[in-house]
């Protein structure tokens, strides 16, 4: 079964926002007491978060799909809904975050770092929330907007300051097992490591980790074999240590070509070039190998390599090797530049920058025109369509925003095609420069002449006052015979 898994497809969903409520306060005595529905919950996030304590992607391999919970809907009596519980998903140290065109949205390093994949939706107004001066009494209240739905690929590139990379059996799992406390397996076949193993070693005071990155043959650029599967995990490696057998079996191979040919794979797959680079010619305790070392290392240091003679068995080497990593590993920490305090960049809208876009279209030969932007899309979404004085209010929005004198501008004309939104998600009407609505027949839009009109209760009660004040003034104008 698989144990390790450094490439991923999640499916995440973030919660929905809760509907705001629409409510009007009613007692004894007092049948109509103003709006009282409160606001719906916000959608819960769903944020990924490195923690160290994860090595792989094996949990997301076994369930993709992940969803935060649903705000609450609010409630009468000013109540608002709960919010939505955010979905943390911890992954690994080194993870990169992209979309499925296969663009970055995030690379994650450092315990703690955290994105947020997918965000959860607003909570809708109750109409507590929309009633203003002019609007006493709202009959409706806003929707929900849906959440966030986010097909995302994860894929982990180790984070390790030395890399050991070589052909299948040159004993680079050997290696890591002696120059820390690693324990990889080890057995004397091709591809036993089919996993990155990673170790922490200690030369003085320098302490860094070492990755083991599974074999490299010819062509793992291009697939064969698991050299373009763990490549990557290359990428973040401040050093390259080239190990290479010198007791090899096979009549075909000797350093040199086994150098060249990794070489060309590490050039083929790119971006590795600037690394410094250190040769290990290993198994030096086998008689053969050591004469082979001997013969081609004035070949290698020519080149301009640091040649070390290691034998992972015989333990032979290994000091000199290590600390020869330290210096390197010190030097490239020391050129990485000074990490800085991130500065909040304030981006103020243009002037001229209305918020949204008119496009003129055409639709099955008759003009269609799109209205795109944030707060047009948003206030459509909120809106529940089966209410006539929501509809109304939208309207309303949607003019002092400066749509309708866009829509004009644009070309457009009574009866013509109005679209607000994407192609595969819009809502389409037949527009008119002034949107009417049933709201009308309550007045002016929002308001509620039951509370201009007199209570029945409190015109009785003064019918009666009247009633007393009018026999009170008769008896005083009596005057007896």
């Amino acid at each position: 079964m698989t144990t390790f898994v450094d490439r991923v497809e999640l499916h995440v969903a973030a919660g929905n926002g809760g509907h705001g409520c629409a409510s009007v306060h009613r007692e004894k005595f007092k049948p109509l007491g103003g709006p009282d529905g409160g606001n719906g919950g916000r959608g819960g996030d769903v944020i990924l978060t490195v923690d160290q304590s994860i090595t792989t992607l094996l949990e997301y391999h076994h369930s993709p799909h992940r969803k935060a919970t649903n705000g609450k809907p609010g409630e009468g009596g000013n109540r608002s809904g709960k919010d939505g519980q955010d979905l943390v998903l911890p992954v690994p140290d080194g993870t990169v975050v992209l979309d499925k065109a296969g663009n970055v949205l995030a690379d994650l390093v450092g315990h703690g770092t955290s994105y947020v994949a997918a965000q959860g939706g607003r909570g809708g107004l109750g109409n507590a929330a929309l009633a203003s001066a002019r609007r006493k009494a709202p009959g409706f209240a806003l929707l929900g907007e849906p959440g966030d739905l986010q097909d995302i690929v994860l894929e982990l590139k180790t984070v390790a300051d030395v890399a050991l990379v070589g052909y299948p059996s040159a004993g680079k799992s050997s290696l890591i097992s002696v120059l820390s406390a690693a324990k990889p397996k080890i057995a004397d076949y091709p591809f036993t490591t089919l996993v990155p193993n990673l170790g922490v070693v200690t030369a003085g005071s320098t302490v860094y980790t070492i990755a083991d990155v599974p074999g490299l043959i010819p062509g793992a650029s291009q697939g064969k074999g698991l050299g373009l599967e763990f490549l990557r995990h290359v990428e973040r490696c401040s050093v390259l240590v080239h190990v290479l057998d010198t007791a090899t079996l096979e009549s075909d191979r000797d350093p040199v070509s086994d150098l060249d040919i990794i070489e060309a794979e590490l050039r083929e797959y790119g971006g590795l070039d600037n690394r410094p680079r250190i040769v290990v010619m290993n198994k030096i305790d086998v008689p053969d190998g050591k004469d082979l070392a001997e013969m081609v290392r004035p070949d290698l240091e020519a080149r301009g390599y640091r040649v070390f003679e290691v034998s992972a068995v015989a333990h032979m080497g290994l000091k000199e090797l290590s600390f020869a990593l330290a210096e390197l590993v010190a030097g490239a920490r020391a050129a990485k530049p000074k990490e800085e305090a991130t500065r909040i960049v304030i981006r103020p809208k243009a002037v001229d920058d209305a918020g949204f876009t008119v496009t003129p279209e055409e639709s099955g030969g008759e003009p269609l025109f799109r209205v795109r932007g944030e707060k047009p899309e948003r206030w459509v979404r909120q809106t529940d369509f089966n209410n006539d004085e929501a509809v109304g209010y939208l309207a309303d929005r949607l003019n002092r925003l400066g749509v309708e004198e866009e829509l004009m501008k644009a070309g457009a004309r009574a009866g013509d095609g109005v679209a607000i939104g994407p192609e595969d998600n819009a809502v389409v009407f037949d527009w008119e420069p002034t949107m009417m609505s049933g709201a009308e027949m309550l007045g002016r839009r929002g308001e509620d002449h039951r509370f201009e009109a007199p209570r029945p209760a409190a015109q009785r009660r003064r019918d009666k006052e009247a009633e007393r004040d009018e026999a009170s003034r008769e008896y005083d104008d009596f005057e007896p015979f």
